[in-house]
């Protein structure tokens, strides 16, 4: 008992700290003249520092807060290029540290409540509250390490709001039947394709309702994108509504940078009175990529992860994140994207780990012009044995013209085209068209014969009218 004398006579120390308020402005004024030199703390008055590696995860210019996004090129932020990806160097130094385990628990989205507000005065009441002896005392603890104790009974609590409980476990689906045409399709082992469609510009259906009556009967899911490269259309629930009333099943996208906690909810909530079962989930690609002026903000509510872990409660567990009950649970088939390039294999199998565990049952690739480029990527995946969970659709696309070749390869972040290809699309000359489409037959052909890759989606980029030619080719 001895060895505790000095810890009783060191516990009124904290007894200061205690007398200060939450938001206090002193305590306040002292963690961001500490944390911010250190960590980079941005104040977000819900510090996870302790799970991502003792880097601010709010560094991020997205906001993100269970990253990295798919736009990280060559370990640099795309929002700007000269800044290198807050969540790439978290997992660099989580990975030194060994500590890549802590990047798999689904953290929170930011409690607003508490955004601009101290964490340390919090700290010291739980710690006050539980006791240093508990921490301390090996009998206290029942076998727990003191680092255990302050886990579960200091910083969970602080970190993780009495509406949260996001953990790092892979939760099956709870309902057995497929719930939509694209699972069951899927489900079935056959080779499935989808396509995306970009919606219209204005108001007019007329183009769009031709777009998917070409295609319904070449595909098994009909995707909408929403509001790509941060260029406002119309809406993919609207898009969606109106391929379900043709009767192909649509895949709704929901993009996390227009929409906040609240209307995601709502929006899955309606999703079937539209005829919705499929919903992707995205982050989006940020503001500063779509035309000026750049009228939204950078910073999002919630994360694509976020999304799927509170639409997969919805779905199994009938309760709104605020803990209301759902009489009538939405029926939904929840995806997610991926840039299977953005980094080295290891960290991206990290996080579509993370996703899985969320939620997600299909995942969408970026772009690929080079089937075998997937190998590694597979490979880590079979690995981490994450084949077994999750249906992946590889994204591939014809390209239409070389001008839109050289974009994509030069400013589409997660996206490459071998230098074998744009010289074998270049010298095409006038029969680029054709040299194109037997490219994209061929890609097509390969993906087939990979294990672990359920189908393909095809991203026309607005030339659908090529599609049917793809898919009759390919057979």
């Amino acid at each position: 008992m001895a060895l505790f004398t000095p810890l009783r006579r060191w516990q009124p120390a904290f007894h200061p700290f205690v007398r200060l308020s939450a938001g206090s402005r002193l305590l306040t004024l002292v963690e961001r003249v500490i944390k911010g030199p250190l960590f980079g703390c941005r104040m977000c008055g819900n510090c996870l520092l302790q799970e991502t590696a003792f880097i601010c995860h709010m560094e991020c210019p997205k906001g993100i807060r269970n990253g990295p996004c798919g736009g990280v090129h060559d370990g640099y932020c795309y929002v700007d290029p000269k800044r290198r990806c807050a969540w790439h160097l978290i997992n660099e130094r989580a990975r030194r540290l060994h500590r890549e385990h802590k990047l798999l628990e689904v953290l929170p989205p930011v409690d607003w409540d508490r955004a601009g507000t101290e964490t340390w005065g919090e700290v010291v009441k739980k710690v006050r509250e539980t006791g240093l002896r508990n921490i301390m005392m090996p009998s206290a603890r029942k076998g727990k390490s003191a680092g255990d104790v302050l886990e579960e009974e200091v910083f969970r609590p602080i970190r993780q709001p009495l509406w949260w409980s996001g953990d790092s476990e892979y939760h099956a689906p709870a309902v057995a039947e497929p719930q939509s045409h694209l699972e069951r399709e899927l489900g079935s082992g056959r080779f499935v394709i989808t396509v995306e469609v970009t919606p219209p510009v204005s108001a007019a259906t007329g183009k769009l309702e031709e777009k998917i009556k070409l295609l319904k009967p070449f595909v098994s899911g009909i995707n909408f994108t929403d509001g790509s490269s941060a260029v406002p259309r119309m809406s993919s629930a609207a898009c969606s509504a109106v391929a379900a009333s043709l009767g192909a099943d649509p895949v709704m996208q929901v993009s996390a940078r227009d929409n906040n906690r609240n209307s995601l909810q709502s929006q899955a909530v309606g999703a079937n009175a539209i005829g919705v079962y499929n919903i992707l989930c995205l982050s989006g690609d940020s503001p500063r990529v779509g035309p000026k002026p750049h009228s939204s903000m950078n910073i999002l509510d919630v994360d694509s992860v976020q999304m799927l872990w509170i639409l997969r409660r919805m779905r199994d567990e009938g309760i709104y994140l605020d803990g209301r009950e759902l009489k009538n649970r939405p029926h939904l088939f929840l995806g997610a994207a991926t840039a299977p390039f953005a980094q080295e294999p290891y960290m991206q199998a990290l996080r579509i780990r993370k996703k899985i565990n969320a939620g997600a049952q299909f995942i969408q690739t970026n772009l690929v012009f080079d089937p075998d480029s997937l190998d590694p990527w597979l490979e880590q995946l079979d690995k981490e044995g994450l084949l077994d969970k999750v249906f992946i659709l590889a994204g591939i696309t014809p390209l239409r013209s070389m001008r839109l070749a050289h974009y994509l390869n030069d400013h589409i972040p997660g996206v490459t085209i071998p230098e074998e290809i744009m010289k074998r699309l270049s010298r095409a000359g006038d029969g680029f068209a054709e040299e194109s489409i037997a490219l994209t037959v061929e890609n097509l052909r390969r993906l087939r014969k990979k294990q672990g890759i359920s189908g393909v989606h095809i991203m026309p980029l607005g030339w659908e009218t090529v599609v049917p030619l793809i898919i009759e080719k390919s057979e």
